[in-house]
């Protein structure tokens, strides 16, 4: 076993080095990886905050390497195996570094869209050994407009030359009719239950008003969520607190994850983005996504 000559960053961190994580927190299966069903996710950390130039600033000012590494290092001791982000440079480095320092967090990584290399990217990505890696996206829901769909089949296989699980990536429910139709080759789905891949007039259309920036569309949800239900295959599900619009109050939070487990089949998990500069928010997560998952049942397919 390596051994450290300097104090590592888990070590200042003793409650991650003395407590396992908690048998409370449910897990699926993703191939052969017991995973989370509670999977901390990467936006934040890239400053992405679907919301505001202003919040996605702020995120950046905040989640210095210090600062990531400890919230990877609560997600750990709170019971959160698994990390879902972007595999681009500034992540990836995040990433070693905190697993140098004794971290042990998996990873799903998502594919890079803006590398335009993909082979390159996926064998970047590849050298961290991640659990999974999924097309991004946004970037399937690009091809899915444009008709160039079977496009993200080509890059499937790609992913699936690396060893990890491969994910499929959209935010269009009639992806995951297309997809299901045809039979890919590949093992789980991340399944926005958002629609943010409108057009702005489609968006100013189905809004009745004018739309500034993305617009979060509550009956998206259950479109999604029906997809969901009905694929044999683990979804990880994302955006169910709407980048902050469902996540108000406790309750708000509790409503959002309870509609998401209405639906979630035993085997998919949700992923959630976490900032908690202002307030304690890993362990909240948990509680909530732990209540959630014991006491929702899917219901029965028609």
């Amino acid at each position: 076993m390596k051994t450290f000559t300097r104090r590592s960053f888990l070590d200042s961190v003793p409650a991650l080095a003395a407590a396992a994580p908690s048998p409370a927190m449910p897990t699926i299966r993703l191939g052969p990886h017991s995973i989370s069903r509670l999977i901390v996710g990467g936006n934040p950390v890239s400053a992405n905050s679907h919301v505001s130039g202003a919040l996605s600033s702020e995120m950046r000012d905040y989640f210095t390497a210090a600062n990531t590494k400890k919230m990877l290092a609560d997600c750990e001791r709170a019971g959160i195996n698994t990390w879902q982000s972007r595999a681009d440079r500034h992540i990836m480095r995040l990433l070693h570094e905190y697993r140098q320092e004794g971290g042990r967090i998996q990873w799903i990584a998502q594919t890079a869209s803006e590398y335009g290399d993909l082979k390159r990217n996926l064998g970047e990505a590849s050298s961290l050994r991640p659990e999974g890696i999924y097309h991004h996206g946004s970037q399937t829901d690009k091809y899915w407009l444009s008709g160039k769909i079977d496009a993200t089949s080509e890059a499937l296989k790609a992913i699936r030359q690396t060893g990890a699980q491969v994910g499929l990536g959209t935010h269009i429910p009639e992806v995951v009719d297309y997809v299901e139709s045809k039979g890919w080759d590949f093992d789980f789905y991340m399944t926005c239950v958002y629609n943010l891949s409108r057009s702005q007039e489609e968006a100013e259309k189905l809004a009745g008003r004018p739309v500034k920036g993305e617009y979060f569309h509550d009956p998206d949800r259950e479109r999604m969520l029906e997809r969901v239900r009905r694929t044999a295959k683990p979804c990880l599900i994302f955006k169910v607190y709407a980048a902050t619009r469902h996540c108000a109050t406790p309750e708000d939070r509790r409503a959002a994850l309870n509609l998401a487990f209405r639906y979630a089949k035993p085997g998919d998990a949700v992923v959630i983005g976490m900032f908690p500069k202002h307030q304690e928010q890993v362990e909240e997560n948990c509680r909530l996504v732990i209540e959630a998952a014991l006491s929702r049942r899917a219901p029965q397919t028609p």
